[in-house]
């Protein structure tokens, strides 16, 4: 038996990089996916083909999940097709570096809305039918960066500590229901954003970490899983590095 056999997972971001792993993973462990992106059709749909040519069922939604009103109509469209929603990712994210003193107001809000407000409004959302079926799992994609900050990413930063604030309040306020709610902060993870860097500055940070190598998306999406699933059913409100060592 798959560990999310019969699961439904809602995972925000999924059109590359970790949440697109996350995905895959899912799909081979037997859960339906429900992933949302914000841009390219085409590319939805070649992640649907490509998740359901596993076997399993995938289907993309165009949503925001930075903006409240369509968070919640996203949540009532996957209940109203798919019936139940038993895992929540929230990885929506991006960055926007630049020191303090040179980072605008609009750089500031951006992120907080898409980073930290994101996983707001998700939760908020989801809460109903999680409570009415008296179990669930959040999963909430915080950073590294979020524990120990870093010069020129104040604003992704602070949004990523937010989150591990969030995830450990609401894991506190719903534990009583059997709804979890963890967070995972990756270290360095090899994706095709670390792609366009200097192999140099790449092989730095390698040097850096005590495993000697970046992580990779099925590492992350790995610890999803086990969070996600059965196996994890006594954990709540935990931070889980997955870093190769790099803030041991």
């Amino acid at each position: 038996m798959n560990l999310l056999d019969g699961k439904v997972a809602l995972i925000t971001g999924a059109s590359r990089g970790i949440g697109k792993g996350i995905a895959q993973k899912f799909v081979e462990a037997g859960a339906t996916v429900v992933f949302t992106y914000v841009s390219s059709d085409d590319k939805a749909r070649a992640l649907e083909a490509e998740l359901t040519a596993k076997g399993g069922t995938a289907k993309g939604f165009k949503s925001n999940a930075a903006e409240f009103d369509a968070a919640q109509t996203l949540v009532d469209d996957v209940m109203a097709e798919f019936g139940r929603i038993d895992i929540v990712i929230n990885n929506a994210g991006i960055t926007r570096d630049n020191l303090l003193m040179r980072m605008s107001e609009e750089h500031w809000d951006e992120i907080m809305n898409i980073n930290l407000k994101s996983c707001f409004n998700i939760t908020k959302a989801v809460m109903r039918p999680m409570l009415k079926a008296r179990s669930g799992s959040i999963i909430n994609m915080s950073s590294v960066v979020g524990v120990k900050g870093n010069a020129g990413q104040a604003n992704y930063a602070a949004s990523k500590a937010g989150i591990i604030g969030f995830t450990k309040s609401v894991a506190a306020e719903l534990g009583s229901r059997n709804i979890r709610c963890n967070a995972i902060a990756p270290g360095f993870i090899e994706t095709e954003m670390t792609g366009a860097l200097d192999e140099k500055v790449v092989q730095e940070w390698r040097d850096a970490i005590p495993l000697k190598r970046g992580g990779s998306t099925e590492d992350v999406a790995n610890l999803a899983l086990f969070l996600a699933s059965d196996m994890s059913a006594y954990i709540t409100g935990q931070v889980i590095n997955v870093d190769g060592g790099m803030l041991m």
